[in-house]
């Protein structure tokens, strides 16, 4: 007779707070490709380092051209402040001015509810498949406005 698989679960409770955060980059060109190499050693840097905040790191593989992580953060103000500070500002700036041939998309699942941002993504994504599509601009345009929505 087969031995019952052994059975886990988390205690969460020290992390009344938790944020999880999903990334994807989606190569839509080759020079994409390039980008995507460009990133991996600082993002790797933020794997390596952990932020103040960032409790796990994984890497995802959604698909042949299609690449991600998934973050595990304290809370929600040390996210930002990372989001906002060097080497991620740099990132994401240099980014919103030229995509270099790829997509870039990230979902946010907290207590204090869920939010997504997609750019320049072929094709819907994750959210994308099954709600309304809406303009990140005014009171909707951080993830912390998006996420009280």
């Amino acid at each position: 007779m087969q031995a019952k698989p052994a059975r886990h679960s988390v205690d969460l409770s020290a992390y009344p707070d938790l944020v999880v955060i999903y990334l994807g980059f989606r190569v839509t060109r080759w020079r994409g490709l390039l980008t995507l190499l460009g990133l991996a050693p600082g993002i790797r840097g933020v794997a390596r380092d952990r932020p103040d905040g960032l409790l796990a790191h994984e890497n995802v593989l959604f698909g042949l051209n299609h690449v991600g992580m998934r973050q595990y953060w304290r809370d929600l103000p040390s996210l930002e402040r990372f989001t906002r500070s060097a080497p991620h500002s740099g990132w994401w700036r240099d980014f919103l001015r030229d995509t270099g041939g790829s997509g870039f998309w990230h979902e946010t699942y907290s207590r204090a509810g869920m939010e997504a941002i997609y750019v320049a993504m072929p094709e819907p994504t994750g959210f994308g498949l099954f709600a309304p599509a809406r303009r990140p601009e005014g009171p909707f345009l951080s993830a912390r406005a998006r996420l009280a929505a």
